[in-house]
């Protein structure tokens, strides 16, 4: 099946060339192409891409109110990828907070972009390295996390609770298997499970209520 994109930045030449990488690729189309937010928020809604690829700084409406508004509006909301030129954007966490799945640079090798949008097409999430080190890095200048299981996490269980903080380090589904000494499949179902009770979008938004809960404490482990 075709993954459909939806390229959103203020820049022609930028959005040029994300369109030539992946309309390269056998499994994936551009299907539009949008210079602001507000105009992104419009083209999600009748195009119905299945991954949005969305500078964070626009001059007009930026890609923090954009996605809010794409994926609070959309009855079949897209992924989207979050791009920016810095290696730790200011908007970073408010960004995965609105509901992106993905943040990646915009200066990253055309095969690390195109994997982006299958990783995050098929329901996972997807980080740059130096990013991911940058959040944590901004947890750990948070409150000490309280001791024992948060009160928001209440409805998972002493298992799911393990492969939680393990999602939270980082570890994928293969990793954490292998940690539990369980099969990926049972840990794919766990992580299911967690995103299933808690109504989140997918490993993202997982790492950060595992931190913003002080189920996990930056640095621990």
């Amino acid at each position: 099946m075709t993954i459909k994109v939806l390229v959103v930045d203020d820049e022609r030449l930028v959005r040029t060339g994300f369109r030539v990488i992946l309309d390269s690729q056998p499994d994936i189309e551009v299907v539009g192409e949008s210079d602001d937010g507000g105009a992104a928020v419009d083209e999600a809604l009748r195009l119905m891409p299945d991954v949005v690829l969305m500078d964070i700084r626009m001059k007009a409406m930026d890609g923090l109110q954009a996605t809010r508004k794409i994926l609070a509006r959309s009855a079949r909301p897209p992924r989207v990828v979050m791009l920016t030129t810095f290696d730790y954007d200011e908007y970073v966490y408010e960004a995965l907070k609105a509901g992106a799945s993905a943040f990646l640079l915009k200066d990253s090798p055309p095969e690390q972009l195109s994997n982006a949008v299958r990783v995050v097409a098929a329901g996972d999430a997807l980080l740059h390295p130096s990013i991911t080190r940058r959040l944590i890095e901004d947890f750990a200048h948070r409150p000490t996390p309280r001791s024992g299981p948060p009160a928001e996490l209440r409805v998972l269980s002493e298992r799911e609770l393990e492969v939680m903080r393990h999602l939270a380090r980082g570890l994928s589904n293969q990793e954490v298997a292998s940690a539990l000494h369980v099969s990926e499949a049972t840990a794919k179902t766990h992580v299911a499970h967690i995103l299933a009770k808690l109504g989140l979008r997918d490993r993202t938004q997982a790492v950060i209520t595992a931190y913003e809960t002080g189920l996990v404490e930056p640095g621990a482990g």
